[in-house]
């Protein structure tokens, strides 16, 4: 069983008198150094010369080279993007780490398939938020926290687990809760999800509404009773909250009766063997090898996709009732004026 931390498990002490670096500042790297900042945490962050430093700027940071902020720094959170993050490590990291720097990773796809090889006298760890980047900073605004997985890859020091621990309370996610998990693991969960159980919810969306607009109900009822009224997302909420079986048993009656009796049918969908063999692309490093390639071939198949996608008469009719759904409120004002 995973040991789970809370508040009381850290010490903010533990990071007096250090320095932070925070190499990154995008989606996670910006509201990352935002609630570290306002725990108190003394940052420096660092950018590549490509990347813009407005935002960083805007909240009140002087951004500086990365080169420049390593040595300054007592601890690395690098916040770049996994398929770019090995160069920069390379070229402007790994050069300057000192004995005793702690870098801490965003998740753990660089370790877990040998892209980033840290030296032997570093500490090395993760905390791994379990949501989107702006969900970290608003759970951070109004006190619930996020959950992550931590996890420590290597203890030179000896006091890794401490300091990761401070981190992560600081950051805000030991209020919801932090799970220890090996990087490996964090990594291989992190794509499952990814490649198995979101591939899967898309197609199953996609796939009813071709077979409702097919059956001639209209656009507008099928795209807003499928994806636009938030009628998922708050199922989902309340499975947060309660758990899966919680949740559907909060359905009617006849909700109820519809999903239990219904469940067989779906287990022809073969979904069993479809996962474990895309889990098995992921632990023998076969899709992160690939993607490794279309980063270096400057991403010519992912454009090719997401071009696919973008041509799907779907997301037309999803854009027309999202427009109309926003009018419908100024043309109720408009009949009070």
């Amino acid at each position: 069983m995973s040991i789970i931390y809370h508040e009381n498990d850290a010490d903010l002490g533990v990071l007096s008198g250090k320095t932070v670096g925070i190499i990154g500042y995008g989606n996670l790297g910006r509201p990352v150094a935002r609630n570290l900042r306002d725990s108190g945490i003394r940052l420096l962050i660092g950018l590549r010369e490509d990347e813009t430093r407005d935002h960083a700027r805007e909240d009140g940071f002087e951004p500086q080279d990365i080169q420049e902020v390593i040595p300054r720094s007592h601890i690395l959170l690098l916040m770049l993007p996994d398929e770019v993050l090995p160069e920069v490590y390379l070229e402007a990291i790994s050069p300057a780490l000192q004995r005793g720097h702690l870098l801490v990773f965003a998740n753990g796809y660089n370790i877990a398939f040998g892209f980033v090889e840290p030296p032997p006298f570093i500490d090395v760890g993760m905390i791994a938020p379990r949501t989107i980047g702006a969900a970290v900073r608003t759970r951070y605004l109004d006190g619930s926290g996020f959950f992550s997985f931590v996890g420590v890859g290597q203890d030179a020091t000896g006091t890794t687990w401490e300091s990761l621990l401070a981190l992560a309370k600081a950051m805000g996610s030991l209020k919801a809760g932090a799970i220890e998990i090996s990087m490996v693991l964090e990594a291989q969960l992190d794509l499952f999800v990814q490649q198995a159980i979101l591939p899967a919810f898309h197609h199953v969306m996609t796939t009813a509404a071709h077979v409702l607009l097919e059956d001639g109900y209209p656009a507008e009822a099928v795209m807003t009773d499928l994806i636009l009224s938030g009628e998922f997302t708050d199922y989902l909420s309340r499975v947060a909250q309660g758990g899966l079986l919680h949740a559907m048993r909060l359905s009617s009656l006849t909700g109820q009766y519809g999903i239990f009796s219904r469940l067989p049918r779906f287990k022809e969908l073969k979904l069993e063997g479809l996962m474990e063999a895309t889990l098995d692309d992921i632990r023998n490093g076969d899709f992160s090898k690939e993607w490794a390639r279309e980063y270096e071939a400057g991403y010519p198949h992912l454009g090719a996709l997401l071009r696919a996608q973008e041509s799907h008469e779907l997301w037309a009719l999803e854009q027309q009732t999202l427009d109309l759904l926003r009018r419908a409120p100024k043309l109720a004002a408009r009949m009070i004026e």
